[in-house]
């Protein structure tokens, strides 16, 4: 059970399944980041491959602190095979992409979520993006900027799929 800081319990977490998934990441710190932050949410974290890093990189357990060894992560080598095995319905994938057909404030919030982000400089490959053309989803922002931070943007979404329970 987790706790918030005045001691009490966070049950609005334990309610709900969320799976993080970064398409080929590159950057070692926000996957550590990202990792933290699913650690803190009770969301699996799942690394497609080809990854820009490897796992035993000081620098991936540094970003994620000594958080890292508890993070529920799981390493797939290609989409398919993540989605053979954990099987999500349609309507549970939601693809994150700049180039997404409406904002992700109107998702769903579903008790299983599957929240699918690309890789922080090419985004996620056509392939997946042709597969789940109903499920692209963005993230408001100006125009003066290209894109977030990836451990910026999957902080954004996560946490909001459990505010709007």
């Amino acid at each position: 059970m987790s706790i918030n800081k005045n001691n009490q319990p966070v049950a609005m977490f334990s309610r709900f399944e969320r799976h993080v998934v970064l398409v080929s990441p590159e950057i070692h710190w926000n996957t550590g980041n990202i990792g933290r932050t699913c650690l803190g949410t009770g969301a699996k974290l799942h690394l497609i491959k080809p990854l820009g890093f490897s796992l035993d990189n000081r620098y991936i357990k540094r970003a994620g602190l000594d958080y890292w060894p508890h993070v529920d992560v799981s390493v797939w080598n290609d989409f398919p095979s993540f989605i053979n095995a954990l099987a999500p319905q349609a309507e549970e994938i939601f693809l994150l992409t700049k180039n997404g057909s409406k904002p992700f404030w109107h998702a769903p919030i579903l008790k299983r979520m599957f929240l699918i982000f690309g890789s922080e400089t090419k985004g996620l490959p056509d392939s997946i993006l042709s597969a789940y053309p109903a499920a692209t989803y963005f993230i408001p922002m100006t125009p003066q900027i290209r894109s977030l931070n990836l451990s910026t943007a999957v902080g954004i979404v996560l946490y909001e799929t459990f505010r709007s329970t």
